[in-house]
């Protein structure tokens, strides 16, 4: 007995993309084979996404694909289409659990960088609004020994001030902001 091959007619109709019988015969056909295929390979939730991945494959690669009239063509391109979607699916999902370990691990880069993005995101709503409420030279002595880390003489020579007006400074700015952020950041 030998395997029933996919009509012709119905692969030529596919290649129409405004023929929706052809489409619709082809999902009616093709879905639930596609399903059972991909079932003791994906858990459920994912199985919808990964069926349609191989059907978007199917429709947008039909095209390019030549049938030559050989028996079991299709057969064999739709499993190849559909087995690298299912590994293509597990390919994301080790990445993605790759990535939620690091998350996890407090001494992974991805950790690092998240606290580093919170911390930055987190500080810069006090500072935006205490920002106002400065003189421009007590915010640049501020800023400058605070977030950029400047030694105080090496600021009051800068600026032309005694280093006591740097400190000064400092400490008001950081009075101020540990008002507006308290309960978001520790502020030193």
């Amino acid at each position: 007995m030998t395997s029933p091959d996919t009509p012709h007619s119905l692969l030529e109709g596919l290649l129409d993309h405004g023929d929706a019988a052809s489409w619709g015969r082809f999902v009616t056909l093709y879905e639930p084979l596609i399903r059972n295929w991909a079932r003791p390979l994906i858990a459920d939730g994912a199985i919808d996404d990964v069926v349609q991945e191989v059907l978007t494959t199917l429709l947008e690669a039909l095209p390019d694909f030549r049938h030559n009239r050989r028996p079991g063509a299709f057969r064999s391109w739709l499993k190849t289409v559909t087995h690298h979607r299912i590994r293509r699916h597990w390919d994301r999902r080790a990445r993605f659990e790759h990535v939620l370990e690091d998350l996890e691990d407090p001494e992974g880069g991805l950790s690092k960088a998240w606290d580093s993005e919170h911390d930055h995101h987190v500080l810069n709503l006090p500072l935006t609004l205490v920002r106002p409420e400065f003189e421009p030279a007590t915010w640049l002595a501020f800023t400058r020994t605070v977030i950029d880390d400047r030694p105080a003489l090496a600021v009051a020579e800068e600026l032309g001030v005694f280093v006591n007006s740097v400190y000064i400074a400092q400490a008001r700015a950081l009075k101020r902001l540990r008002r507006e952020g308290r309960g978001l950041i520790e502020i030193p």
